[in-house]
């Protein structure tokens, strides 16, 4: 890492929609508290008082709330919150914001732009275009990012398939480049008390011979659950022994349980709701699936390598870029019932094979997906020029 010769920190000021803590805010968290405090002086605005506002409070990150800023569209709350930015900016005077998520990275880089920040860094996590929607709003959020990518001096895209979707973009080709997420290694219980700790949170004993497939994730529509549930209820009533925990929460919850329901999984297939330091419990699945519609670059299964978990994902985004089909687990198109099924099925009949697909997994996490390598590169690029 080169160290600048001024003895002046260089002042970052981070900026999120929300205050949960799925990928983007794994991400804020990781870079504030790994920047190295000789050279930096870091502080994060958020719009919610959640588990990355805690985990910043732990790690002794000054933060500021800005209780306007919302994922959802709102133009009074979006203007007070950029007014709310503007002043933030004035007042802080920082040398580098660094702009996460859709809501925040509009508002911001033009609250930036009008401050004169010298740089302004946004970090695409993934496109909100590549969700289902209509034919109009997909254009309108397209127009929206590339007027974020333009707004910004520099944009870090989380994977290569982040960065290709704005190839046919006009006046930006020289202003992104791929940074991809790192990890540093988690703490995991053993497979043992994983298993344990999991049937007393769901308060169900599993036999002996019990096969658990996990996913942790928010409970949103662009995770494709539905899919999973699907083809597990295809499965389920020739294999009694196999049984299906969700980490997470949101918007989908009820429709999941409708689903659950409906194919009588009561007992077979479990929404654990928000649990704390969720991915500790890795160690006890048997299989980690991914079923998502749209992504940009998981961590999960990056968490997931460095359990040795195997792992079923979707061909979307930047998966491919993590899970090499058949070589660091298995790749089926989105939306597919059937393949779903077939490679979960493929994972309960073939033990050994599996565990060699989280060895290589982990092999693969260890040497080019660190929190070392993600950090470095990003402060070369505060540091450019």
């Amino acid at each position: 890492m080169t160290i600048p010769l001024s003895t002046k920190k260089t002042k970052i000021l981070y900026v999120i929609t929300k205050s949960n803590f799925g990928g983007a805010q794994k991400y804020v968290y990781d870079l504030a508290r790994s920047l190295p405090r000789d050279q930096f002086e870091i502080m994060v605005a958020l719009g919610g008082e959640g588990v990355l506002a805690e985990k910043l409070a732990d790690a002794h990150v000054p933060t500021v709330y800005i209780p306007s800023l919302q994922r959802d569209v709102n133009p009074l709350k979006d203007f007070t919150t950029l007014i709310a930015l503007w002043k933030l900016f004035r007042k802080e005077r920082p040398d580098v914001i660094h702009l996460n998520s859709a809501k925040a990275s509009g508002l911001g880089a033009l609250a930036g732009r009008l401050v004169l920040v010298k740089k302004i860094v946004f970090t695409a996590h993934g496109w909100a275009f590549n969700e289902d929607r209509s034919p109009l709003s997909r254009f309108l959020i397209t127009i929206l990012s590339w007027v974020t990518v333009l707004s910004a001096h520099k944009t870090i895209a989380v994977s290569d398939a982040v960065k290709n979707d704005t190839i046919k973009w006009p006046f930006v080709k020289d202003k992104i480049t791929t940074i991809r997420n790192g990890i540093s290694s988690p703490q995991f219980t053993t497979c043992d008390d994983s298993r344990c700790d999991i049937a007393s949170i769901i308060n169900v004993a599993f036999p002996d011979n019990a096969f658990i497939i996990g996913t942790v994730a928010e409970l949103h529509k662009n995770k494709g659950l539905t899919y999973t549930l699907n083809a597990f209820a295809q499965l389920a009533p020739k294999n009694p022994h196999i049984f299906y925990v969700i980490f997470g929460e949101g918007e989908e919850r009820a429709n999941l349980q409708a689903i659950i329901k409906e194919h009588g999984l009561e007992q077979r297939v479990f929404l654990l709701g928000f649990v704390k330091n969720a991915v500790q419990y890795m160690p006890g699945l048997d299989c980690l699936i991914l079923p998502s519609v749209k992504e940009g670059l998981p961590y999960v299964l990056l968490e997931a390598g460095l359990a040795y978990r195997p792992v079923i994902a979707t061909a979307v985004g930047g998966i491919p870029e993590i899970i090499e089909d058949t070589q660091t687990g298995l790749l089926v198109p989105p939306k597919n019932i059937t393949a779903l099924a077939g490679a979960i099925f493929w994972m309960l009949s073939n033990p050994a094979e599996r565990a060699v697909l989280g060895k290589k997994l982990n092999e693969k996490i260890t040497n080019f997906f660190t929190l070392e390598q993600m950090v470095d590169k990003t402060v070369a690029l505060y540091h450019k020029k």
